[in-house]
């Protein structure tokens, strides 16, 4: 009778460790999609800014201002926002190399060292 109560709390165990471990990777699945609607934003964003730069930058070129000031207003709104699309793009680019189940796969690691047979 011992040994099946021990096989039943042995069970019991494995199921509350998986259960735990499925909260995890619930939780982390959020978090994933909430970062990729972010980075979505971001990538639209700076789409838009690179648009916007194109833009505005022949609509300078068109305005009336004096001649000698064109050249160096359509230059200037065309560099800001480059830069601008071009820090959009690397931030997109850094929240995009995150590792998705970071958390679970170390915790997963660290309970497999755990049932490791000791010497």
């Amino acid at each position: 009778m011992g040994l099946l109560r021990s096989a039943q709390e042995l069970l019991a165990t494995v199921l509350g460790l998986a259960r735990t471990r499925l909260e995890l990777l619930s939780v982390e699945m959020q978090e994933l999609l909430a970062r990729l609607v972010l980075i979505m934003i971001g990538a639209v964003a700076a789409i838009l800014l690179a648009a916007l730069a194109l833009g505005f930058g022949a609509l300078a070129l068109v305005m009336a201002v004096p001649a000698e000031h064109r050249v160096a207003v359509a230059a200037g709104l065309a560099i800001a926002f480059i830069v601008a699309a071009a820090f959009i793009g690397w931030w997109v680019r850094r929240e995009a190399k995150a590792r998705p189940f970071a958390t679970s796969l170390a915790e997963l690691k660290h309970d497999a060292e755990a049932l490791e047979p000791r010497e």
